[in-house]
């Protein structure tokens, strides 16, 4: 400060990144200068606010942080734990709900949220990221995005332990929707994701246990990727219908993927292009029966789907009887590229 009279410039940096792992700095002057570097700020307003932390991170800290950076008119507030290196779990405070009405972008990995007596409330948010995040229960995730009213991207990946069985996402205005969880199926079944989003248009669901529900319907749906394993028969009776899907990724590791997709083709009447592939690795020995004899052939087979990829093509009797299908029904098909599982990952057979 004394040396150059251009050593307060950094007051004005819209977009401040407080890592705590820098050059193994120790804690408490890491935190001494974040307190003051805070405090000094008097310019206007910063706009991102990221912090990487670890350690011994305390709540007190992240409680004063939050609270200090508030008057900033903050746009964007990312908080990042590295839960290898931290003693104890972060517990995020209560003015995280109060404090950053004008907040837009929201980003959290391994914090924990407490419940609160006041409602919560985001008027701003248009972008929320939850990454390994624990939760008070299933009532507090269901209050927090309803409070979340103009909320357009939502990222959700659940970790063991989060307090939430059944994870809601009921949000009318939300466009882009990813659901992701490795959480084994709770004792009584009843685990799992239910979605109302009227005004979706990309849908990525990566789930290995646990339910999917898809409610009222998604009209405005252009792309989705879905990989879920689950081993209850009953689990997929999609009757939605997604008028502007044109692309579909679908996971084959699940024994009744046979039947996801016959719901999924004849829901897509748009549809343009179908990848199938093994995402998780799963090995099984043979698609279930088809429910659905599709003796009526779906309206995009004949006059909208142009390409199919099959990745890890086993050449199972079901298997056989979905390409002679799609091959005898495509009147717009140009493109069909299988790769059949084989030790030569450049073996393919390509139908134009």
């Amino acid at each position: 400060m004394v040396l150059s009279k251009r050593w307060f410039l950094w007051m004005m940096v819209p977009k401040l990144v407080y890592d705590d792992s820098y050059q193994n700095l120790e804690y408490g002057k890491f935190s001494r200068f974040v307190d003051r570097s805070l405090f000094m700020r008097k310019a206007p307003g910063i706009e991102t606010l990221h912090f990487k932390l670890g350690q011994n991170c305390g709540n007190g800290d992240i409680q004063w942080w939050i609270r200090a950076a508030s008057k900033f008119c903050l746009r964007e507030l990312i908080i990042e734990i590295n839960c290898s290196t931290s003693a104890s779990p972060s517990i995020l405070p209560r003015s995280l709900y109060t404090e950053c009405r004008m907040l837009v972008t929201l980003k959290l990995k391994n914090a924990v949220l407490v419940d609160v007596s006041s409602p919560t409330c985001f008027p701003s948010l248009k972008n929320l990221s939850l990454v390994s995040v624990k939760y008070p229960g299933n009532e507090f995730v269901k209050s927090l995005l309803s409070s979340c009213h103009v909320l357009e991207d939502l990222v959700v990946e659940q970790c063991i332990n989060d307090n939430v069985t059944i994870f809601s996402v009921k949000v009318p205005s939300l466009k882009s929707l990813v659901l992701r969880t490795s959480k084994k199926r709770a004792p009584d079944g009843e685990s799992g994701f239910v979605v109302e989003a009227p005004s979706l248009e990309y849908l990525d669901i990566d789930q290995t246990g646990g339910f999917c529900v898809i409610e009222n319907g998604m009209p405005n749906l252009a792309e989705a990727y879905v990989s879920v394993l689950h081993h209850h028969p009953d689990m997929y009776p999609i009757r939605c219908v997604f008028h502007r899907l044109v692309h579909i990724t679908l996971c084959t590791c699940d024994d009744e993927w046979l039947n996801l997709l016959a719901c999924l083709l004849r829901g897509s009447p748009k549809l343009i292009s179908l990848k199938l592939e093994k995402h998780h690795g799963h090995l099984i020995c043979s698609p279930s029966p088809l429910r659905d004899d599709l003796s009526s052939v779906p309206e995009c087979v004949l006059s909208s789907l142009e390409t199919v990829e099959w990745v890890d093509y086993e050449g199972t009797e079901a298997e056989r009887q979905l390409v002679e299908f799609i091959l005898r029904n495509g009147s717009c098909l140009k493109k069909f590229v299988i790769s059949p599982e084989s030790v030569n990952p450049d073996q393919k057979y390509e139908m134009i």
